[in-house]
């Protein structure tokens, strides 16, 4: 791990990706002050995903899939989290 300016580092890109990719860690610092970190991608090679693995693991409540009281769909319908369209 090394640390490098951004100046430096708009200059050396593609070597530092290149670096990157072999594993190195690099810290992008301005003005003296670390600001990001360039890091390998995880991968998930070796990893394999078996069909149904996760069966009996994830618990629904029985009533998942039930209707919404008129409570429940005032809520959702009236938040400002989701603002109707045009608002």
């Amino acid at each position: 791990m090394y640390q490098i300016n951004i100046h430096e580092a708009k200059t050396q890109l593609s070597k530092l990706v290149e670096e990157a990719a072999q594993g190195e860690e690099i810290i992008i610092a301005k003005a003296g002050r670390p600001v990001a970190r360039l890091v390998p991608l995880a991968t998930n090679e070796g990893k394999t995903r078996t069909p149904g693995g996760m069966k009996s693991q994830i618990l629904l409540a029985d009533d998942f899939d039930a209707p919404m009281s008129d409570e429940e769909l005032a809520l959702w319908n009236d938040s400002p989290i989701f603002p109707k369209q045009g608002q």
